[in-house]
């Protein structure tokens, strides 16, 4: 059997991929069709459908078809919250880089 640590590391390299991830953003809220993953992301179907294959794969996303058509949505609320919280990480990351940067440029001024 397959360590915990060891599908942690499988799953974390679907969320490697920003066109995924774009994905998973948009299907935070709603089901998605096919054609409206192609158009809000601009990518083709043979793209979308290669991604959505690795998301399925690793039971990120659930498929429901309705005659020809594909609907996606995430298969577990939790997989947003993971998303989120690693947003926010990001996020308060640059903010403090920002910080970093405005007082060396305030330092270096007074220098001058």
């Amino acid at each position: 059997m397959e360590s915990i640590l060891k599908l942690q590391a499988d799953i974390c390299k679907i969320f490697a991929n920003d066109k995924r991830l774009e994905i998973i953003n948009l299907l935070k809220d709603a089901e998605m069709s096919n054609s409206e993953l192609m158009q809000k992301t601009g990518l083709s179907k043979v793209t979308i459908s290669q991604h959505m294959n690795v998301l399925k794969s690793k039971g990120v996303i659930v498929v429901r078809r309705e005659g020809v058509q594909l609907y996606y949505r995430i298969a577990n609320p939790k997989i947003i919250q993971a998303c989120s919280l690693m947003k926010e990480v990001l996020v308060e990351q640059l903010r403090e880089k920002e910080k970093v940067v405005s007082r060396l440029v305030k330092a270096s001024n007074k220098k001058s």
